[in-house]
């Protein structure tokens, strides 16, 4: 072991891509990191049965692209080299908020549209590219090795899947759970004679269908995509964006007990009962790829490990161990990713977990009153709304809305949507002069036009609740 390494051996348990992440910044701090995995790991890009939600739509936010190329420098140009798009969020997608079709330019946020498999399979070859770093699959981890006293873990127990063979222990310096929302940790935790964490549940009873398909030459115009979450009192969305190899992903979204169906014809037409019509005046005539899958959501978890009083020694946990995000939001990955970064900041020694669990908590807390707070914003969703959240879900449709007038506003609600700003930078005073501004504008607007005013596209008739097809 040189001078550089802290350590001998760190175990990651799970290769998706929080371990993938995890195993990239221990490679530089341990002599040697075993990444094991229940899954056969595929030697390129390819669905896992371990990641459900590989099937489905999935964003990179600005700030964890960042994070992805400090950890993986030329990443973005060798996706885009291999065929993924790039697109400015602002100026090439069609993005509906709250019933607001966003006013369009050019942005300068720029993120790489792509596939779950093709990230992860890029992602997984250069980590197995690190010196030190191996890849055990086909192994089931049964629990964690601890000294006599519970004070330390020493390792991790895996069995083989595929041979049956015996159970065998990995000794290591540092065990990292990225076993996902399934983990097992809080078990493992009171058998060492822990406590198990507090949880926060936000239940949303989210349902997605997806399908990959090939549109109709000009279907989107210039346009790369279009995004039109739950909102303004509809309970179904839909994302359409262009990925690697020509194609786009479709994405329909059920909230609250809605499920998008999975039979193909059923499943386009489930697009006409979106709030906007732009994503079924796309697809009707687009080309189906292979069957539509869905994957149920009850409930965003987020787990207290940072609040326990006593932590073994030995153990950390990132990703969705620590909090699984509704994904309607697009934030796990990137989340994954700074946490990965603040691990990499404790690695000059031994790291403490208390220490590094409490930033990875200090990372989690935006993105999960972003979500949570929007959550709330559907009188259904059960839990309760202190009065930030009640006052940010009374602001944050004043700046939707005055982004559909103002793309300079549009810009700074993507910057804090892409992690790239705090969310108090919507209470920046500048910025709440123009949204003020924007509001004055529509509503002489709305006065000074004859008739009734037209209803805003989030009116539009969400059809039966549950469309024929519906699983």
């Amino acid at each position: 072991m040189n001078d550089a390494m802290i350590g001998d051996r760190a175990v990651v348990l799970g290769g998706s891509m929080a371990g993938l992440l995890a195993a990239r910044v221990l490679a530089d701090a341990y002599a040697q990191v075993v990444v094991v995995e229940r899954d056969e790991l595929p030697d390129t890009a390819g669905q896992r049965r371990g990641v459900p939600q590989g099937h489905h739509i999935h964003s990179l936010m600005a700030r964890g692209q960042q994070v992805f190329e400090e950890l993986f420098p030329g990443f973005a140009a060798d996706l885009v080299a291999g065929g993924a798009p790039m697109l400015d969020q602002l100026a090439e997608a069609r993005l509906y908020f709250g019933g607001h079709r966003f006013a369009q330019a050019a942005s300068g946020i720029a993120v790489v549209s792509v596939s779950r498999p093709c990230i992860e399979g890029y992602v997984r070859e250069r980590v197995r590219a690190l010196p030190g770093v191996a890849f055990d699959d086909h192994r089931d981890v049964l629990g964690l090795a601890a000294s006599r006293d519970g004070g330390r873990v020493t390792g991790a127990r895996v069995s083989r899947r595929v041979d049956g063979s015996g159970d065998v222990t990995l000794d290591a310096d540092l065990v990292v759970d990225a076993t996902g929302r399934g983990s097992r940790l809080p078990r493992w935790l009171e058998a060492l004679g822990y406590p198990r964490p507090a949880e926060d549940r936000v239940a949303t009873d989210i349902t997605y269908a997806t399908g990959v398909v090939r549109l109709r030459a000009g279907a989107l115009g210039a346009q790369r995509a279009v995004i039109v979450p739950p909102g303004g009192g509809c309970t179904r969305g839909g994302a359409l964006a262009a990925i690697e190899g020509g194609r786009h992903i479709l994405t329909l979204v059920g909230m609250l007990g809605e499920v998008p169906p999975t039979d193909a014809d059923a499943f386009v037409e489930y697009t006409r009962s979106l709030p906007i019509p732009d994503i079924h005046d796309a697809v009707r005539d687009a080309e189906l790829l292979d069957p539509p899958v869905a994957m149920r959501f009850p409930a965003s978890i987020r787990h207290r490990y940072e609040r326990l009083p006593r932590f073994p020694a030995g153990l950390l946990a990132v990703g969705d161990v620590l909090c699984s995000f509704n994904p309607v939001y697009g934030q796990g990955m990137s989340v994954a990713a700074l946490e990965a970064r603040t691990l990499r900041e404790h690695l000059a020694s031994e790291p403490d977990p208390r220490k590094v669990l409490r930033g990875m908590a200090k990372i989690v807390d935006p993105p999960w009153d972003i979500a949570a707070g929007a959550d709330l914003a559907f009188p259904a969703v059960p839990g309760p709304r202190p009065l930030r959240v009640r006052m940010a879900n009374t602001y944050v449709p004043l700046v939707q809305a005055a982004a559909a007038r103002d793309p300079e506003v549009g810009a700074a609600f993507l910057r804090v949507a892409g992690m790239l700003d705090d969310p108090t930078a919507l209470m920046r005073p500048a910025l709440v002069r123009r949204v003020a501004a924007a509001g004055l504008r529509r509503i002489t607007s709305r006065r000074g036009s004859p008739g009734s005013p037209r209803r805003p596209p989030s009116s539009r008739s969400a059809g039966p609740s549950r469309p024929a097809g519906s699983r």
